[in-house]
């Protein structure tokens, strides 16, 4: 999961980015909402969660700047107890959800994935490829009842292309979901994963191929003739 953090206050900022991390995903932070909006428009996010109230322009500014220039990456707001109008003014402009602060983290990370989930056109956590089946929830993947045993990036990185199987996922997507738009390694460190996900997906599913290759355009998930 690859979310962009908006909030003014590094404090709150750091602790939920801290705690997302703690479960594996990537966060790429803003302190600003012109600054959260220009990451938008520059990289893939799975979800943008912002709170309301920010140090220039409101979340609310913030979703229309994103959703008037196409991007349907999904915007969870996060707020104090505020008016109804105003929950509903977010909501039309584009907002997929607005969560009041003070609010359980395990339950904001559970909304999240939903709204991802949803996003994608699963309905549930669970997404099947043939006879590999995907756990969302649990960040679980099993081939014909066996399990694939696989790190934390090497799960991430299968995760993307199962939730966009049967499409091409472009290099550039897979390492910023993998790292984030800060801190990107070289492009080649892509190889060096695939190959691991490859020989350990070989162990277990009788032959099956998972993983191809587009050749120049990047990598779909997708079950092999």
């Amino acid at each position: 999961m690859h979310v962009l953090l908006i909030d003014r206050k590094p404090s709150i900022n750091q602790g939920i980015a801290f705690f997302f991390k703690s479960k594996g995903w990537v966060v790429d932070t803003a302190f600003s909402g012109e600054e959260g909006a220009e990451l938008a428009r520059l990289y893939d996010y799975d979800l943008i969660l912002s709170d309301l109230l920010l140090s220039d322009i409101t979340g609310a500014e913030v979703i229309k700047k994103i959703r008037n220039v196409g991007i349907k990456t999904p915007i969870t707001i996060i707020s104090g107890s505020v008016p109804v109008s105003q929950k509903i003014n977010c909501f039309n402009l584009g907002a997929d959800d607005f969560i009041v602060r003070p609010c359980d983290r395990n339950e904001l990370m559970a909304r999240i994935q939903a709204i991802v989930r949803r996003a994608k056109g699963y309905a549930n956590s669970v997404i099947k490829i043939g006879q590999m089946t995907v756990n969302l929830d649990t960040k679980i993947i099993t081939i014909a009842g066996a399990t694939l045993k696989l790190t934390k990036k090497e799960y991430a990185l299968l995760e993307l292309l199962a939730l966009r199987q049967n499409m091409t996922v472009s290099k550039e997507q897979l390492l910023n979901h993998l790292y984030g738009a800060m801190d990107e390694p070289d492009i080649k460190i892509l190889d060096v994963f695939l190959f691991r996900i490859r020989n350990k997906i070989d162990k277990i599913s009788n032959g099956k191929k998972y993983i191809q290759t587009v050749w120049g355009r990047g990598y779909i998930l997708k079950e092999s003739e």
